[in-house]
């Protein structure tokens, strides 16, 4: 039996723009954002979802929200799906966390896979996630995803950090290595989920954005 999820990233957020680093803090959907979802609603519609899930953050929320009424389904919320919590990172742009925090930027950009964004000012444990829980709580969600929607075609849409998990996953790919794929807003990602684990069958498929899609950091 084979599930067929696919992962969709959020449209566009001005912190996108300002290639701010927005984890975990609730940043809405700009305007390019928003004719993004609607594009890739559109073009998304035709196919048969029994289902449709994202993330609690907004910008995510309403990305779902827009295929969902097309589908005429709800939106299934699933806290898994979040975007990895880049503690003291959260809200900066990458320029103003190496001259903030040198060193903690340097574990960072390193992708040490035990690294948490801590410790920092007297803290002794991290601010944010590690790589490793990162990955764990993707897997959580596919879990969650195939164990409920067996046999089944869903879409989910989530953050650019979990569709680097999931990328990683299907294809093999260490943690700590540096990113060399894209991952646009509203691009359709698919996925495949059998006996012998997680499939990647189709990667960035955003033909149908034209000249509102935009590459942009997490």
């Amino acid at each position: 039996m084979t599930t067929q999820i696919c992962f969709i990233r959020h449209g566009e957020t001005d912190w996108n723009v300002e290639r701010r680093i927005q984890g975990q803090t609730d940043v809405p959907l700009n305007d390019t954002g928003r004719k993004q979802a609607l594009a890739m609603a559109f073009n998304a519609a035709h196919h048969e979802f029994h289902a449709i899930y994202s993330s609690s953050l907004v910008r995510a929320h309403d990305t779902a929200r827009m295929l969902a009424e097309r589908r005429g389904l709800e939106v299934q919320t699933l806290p898994q799906l979040r975007e990895r919590h880049f503690g003291i990172f959260q809200g900066l742009t990458k320029a103003e966390g190496e001259q903030r925090h040198p060193e903690a930027y340097a574990r960072y950009r390193a992708r040490d896979p035990e690294y948490d964004f801590g410790p920092f000012d007297g803290l002794r444990t991290g601010t944010g996630e590690s790589l490793n829980a990162f990955a764990a709580r993707v897997e959580s969600a596919v879990d969650h995803l195939v164990r409920h929607h067996n046999n089944q075609l869903i879409a989910a849409v989530t953050h650019g950090g979990v569709l680097d998990i999931l990328y990683r996953k299907a294809t093999g790919r260490p943690l700590h290595t540096a990113r060399d794929f894209a991952i646009p807003n509203c691009a359709l990602n698919w996925f495949s989920f059998d006996e012998h684990g997680l499939h990647l069958d189709a990667w960035d498929d955003h033909h149908y954005l034209a000249q509102v899609i935009k590459e942009s950091v997490e």
